[in-house]
């Protein structure tokens, strides 16, 4: 095997086999301003086919996560798709916020609509199940884009479901450090228990973490190019990444902001977004300066299965483009 290949579902260059076609994913999600982006992208671009958002604590507390969810279907036009709250904490540990981040309502800055969308009365982890179980399997893509409590507890409570799901692409974690530590990334620190099921379940499971989303930066020149579409959605996406930006200047000394969540979308859109390693990854649970570390092997030590893929680079270009079309199909919707 080189080490282009990963066993299993996968082929060359870590590619799922199968043919074209929209991908029809489970948006698992905790907004959180570049959540909002992974929507508007699931919502505008051509190679999604978006079945559920599910909403998760973590950026915010889970009634106004779940609030903006709504709000950003309301902006994006999305009707017919359920959305669903999840769990409202980790499933062992004190709930932690990003507050420094994305302000005390999770998406600070723009004024979010009042939704018009409705919540559906069942319980996210009870969506993701029920839609897995609906459809062929093979068929499903989990992309949870927050802490994975809701997805750990899916594969417990129903684990028939991890051998129908396709995969799970999150956005989480980094093989070269973290942003709330100094080992580990926002997602997986805050339920690190979580992480350790889902990385350990028997489903194929791609990690695009910190060291792909860092590339994703949100510069003037894309602001601009954003601005240029001349629509509401546009305007709203222009006043996130204002506030965004402001708070990751302040918080982590970034010229401009990182939005993470998006890129795992657009992996599962066009796999051509991110290149991809195959990868074993471990969650530090216990360590005393390294809890919710994703100690990612990329050699196999000791004969341990490359059993993960690992984003390891953006393409930029591709992946800016993809996200202004999804905004301007959005506008065209």
């Amino acid at each position: 095997m080189t080490d282009t290949d990963v066993p299993g579902n996968y082929g060359p260059n870590g590619r799922i086999l199968d043919g074209p076609g929209p991908r029809s994913i489970i948006l698992d999600c905790d907004p959180g301003h570049d959540d909002a982006f992974a929507i508007m992208l699931a919502r505008g671009s051509p190679g999604i086919d978006l079945r559920a958002i599910t909403t998760v604590a973590g950026n915010q507390t889970l009634e106004k996560v779940t609030r903006n969810a709504r709000a950003v279907a309301t902006i994006c036009g999305i009707t017919g798709v359920p959305i669903a709250a999840g769990a409202a904490a980790p499933l062992v540990r004190p709930l932690r916020v990003a507050a420094d981040i994305h302000g005390a309502s999770g998406m600070d800055g723009p004024a979010l609509p009042a939704p018009t969308v409705p919540l559906d009365p069942r319980h996210g982890v009870d969506v993701i199940v029920e839609t897995v179980r609906s459809q062929p399997a093979g068929s499903i893509t989990l992309v949870p884009t927050g802490p994975l409590t809701n997805i750990a507890l899916a594969a417990r409570l129903a684990p028939d479901i991890v051998g129908r799901v396709r995969e799970v692409v999150l956005m989480g974690g980094g093989y070269g450090g973290g942003n709330v530590t100094a080992a580990a990334e926002f997602n997986i620190l805050a339920d690190p228990e979580a992480a350790h099921i889902v990385f350990g379940a028997a489903w194929p499971v791609t990690m695009v973490g910190l060291d792909v989303t860092h590339q994703a930066l949100a510069t003037p020149e894309i602001a601009a190019r954003i601005a240029d579409l001349g629509t509401a959605p546009a305007a709203f996406a222009v006043e996130l990444l204002e506030f965004f930006g402001r708070m990751y200047s302040a918080a982590q000394g970034f010229a401009a902001p990182p939005v993470h969540d998006p890129c795992a979308v657009a992996l599962v859109a066009d796999p051509a977004v991110v290149a991809l390693r195959p990868a074993h990854v471990e969650i530090e649970r216990t360590g005393t300066h390294t809890t919710g570390m994703t100690v990612t092997d990329f050699i196999g030590r000791g004969g341990v299965a490359l059993d993960h893929r690992v984003g390891v680079e953006l393409n930029r270009d591709l992946f800016w483009d993809m996200m202004i079309a999804a905004i301007a199909a959005i506008s065209e919707g």
